[in-house]
């Protein structure tokens, strides 16, 4: 078996968060699932006990270590956990490091430890009614008036976006003369003319607060300018391969969860007198999917090497993203398959790991700009062939 490389304290670390996720997070899932939304004391316990934000500095309240494994193994014990429609991620690890990445030391200081307590959530707002994938398709603006900016515009499907407490705003800031002049602003709870609409039902996912969020002329202050006007653009595309390492990560913790069920059944499960497990087809359809995930999980922990490395590229975070979400729907699908018809019925963890996986191929990305961005760079003039690459 391969062995995956993670240090003593992190195999440490990761004990210590199955415990948390076990006796804080899990019991409360249904609950949540119930209710459409995470209780916000969730992320108050993470952040005691040191599982929300590790990465900042310590004078930040974290533990300044910015090794991404340690993200990673909270994304996968959660995802293992079942309990991903906790978007705790999200908030730690894709949208807190835009604040030491592009923000002001004061902004830092003012802003960050609180979120490293769990105190204040965070939440991204790209997504707009008429575009998501498309940027450049954004209608929010937003226009300087001294020390000020006033924003107005309107986001859908945002993650978080009923408890955030903070929420990182895209918007067009020079829209007549180039639709890329875009700015970040930080919009906290309780400005002025910043509205939350329906918390959205979806498919899955069912404790995440995904929101509708309206700004009507929110008056942002200058300090709340999140690094330079008209470079936020950039700043996103610089985020993005960090954001489709983080869901490729998730979407295969998901993906050998229903693995696990899936076996755990047919070993229990008789048909004709005999167990599932011991029909050729199931043993055929179970080898095929534990390859594809084995052969998929060396590819994800070398990304992630690559990006402690600061080497990881877009097309190789494309690569990662596409191939773990289409797998993560693959093996729920077998899953329900082998299930028979109590892969249908809601008690079985089966069926929630089918509907939960279905968005993965969508969000971050769909699989068809995952497949544009890819095509660019394997058929490109300039493109290495394989038998003269520099392993």
């Amino acid at each position: 078996m391969l062995q995956r490389e993670f240090t003593e304290e992190q195999h440490m670390f990761r004990e210590a968060y199955r415990r948390f996720l076990a006796t804080e997070i899990v019991p409360h899932m249904e609950a949540w699932r119930e209710a459409g939304i995470v209780d916000r004391q969730a992320f108050r316990k993470a952040g005691e006990q040191g599982f929300l934000m590790v990465w900042p500095d310590e004078k930040y309240g974290g533990m300044g270590d910015s090794d991404f494994r340690f993200e990673q193994i909270i994304m996968e014990e959660t995802g293992y956990a079942r309990a991903g429609d906790w978007f705790n991620t999200l908030h730690s690890r894709l949208v807190g490091p835009y604040l030491t990445r592009f923000g002001s030391q004061e902004q830092c200081a003012r802003l960050l430890p609180a979120c490293v307590r769990g105190e204040r959530i965070l939440a991204i707002a790209m997504t707009e009614p008429d575009a998501g994938s498309d940027l450049a398709g954004m209608r929010s603006t937003a226009v300087e008036r001294g020390d000020h900016w006033v924003l107005n515009g309107s986001k859908t499907f945002i993650s978080n976006g009923i408890n955030a407490d903070i929420v990182l705003v895209a918007a067009k800031t020079d829209p007549e003369r180039d639709p890329h002049h875009m700015t970040l602003f930080l919009v906290e709870r309780g400005m002025d003319g910043f509205e939350r609409g329906r918390n959205l039902r979806k498919m899955g996912l069912k404790a995440q607060d995904t929101a509708e969020l309206f700004f009507n002329d929110v008056q942002v202050p200058a300090a709340n300018v999140l690094g330079e006007p008209g470079r936020g653009f950039a700043y996103l595309m610089q985020g993005l391969a960090e954001e489709r390492l983080l869901g490729a990560v998730a979407y295969l913790s998901s993906a050998q969860l229903s693995w696990d069920l899936t076996a755990d059944y047919v070993k229990q499960r008789k048909a004709f007198g005999k167990a599932l497990s011991a029909f050729q087809n199931t043993q055929f359809e179970l080898a095929q999917m534990r390859m594809q995930l084995d052969m998929a999980q060396v590819y994800v922990d070398q990304c992630v090497r690559a990006f402690n490395a600061g080497a990881l590229t877009a097309v190789d975070a494309a690569k990662a993203k596409l191939a773990t979400s289409e797998l993560q729907v693959a093996a729920a699908d077998l899953g329900v398959q082998l299930h028979g018809g109590n892969g249908y019925m809601d008690e079985y963890p089966i069926s929630r790991q089918y509907t939960d996986a279905r968005i993965s191929p969508i969000y971050a990305g769909t699989s068809e700009v995952m497949k544009v961005i890819i095509s660019r760079d394997c058929l490109a003039e300039d493109y290495v062939p394989f038998n003269t690459r520099n392993f």
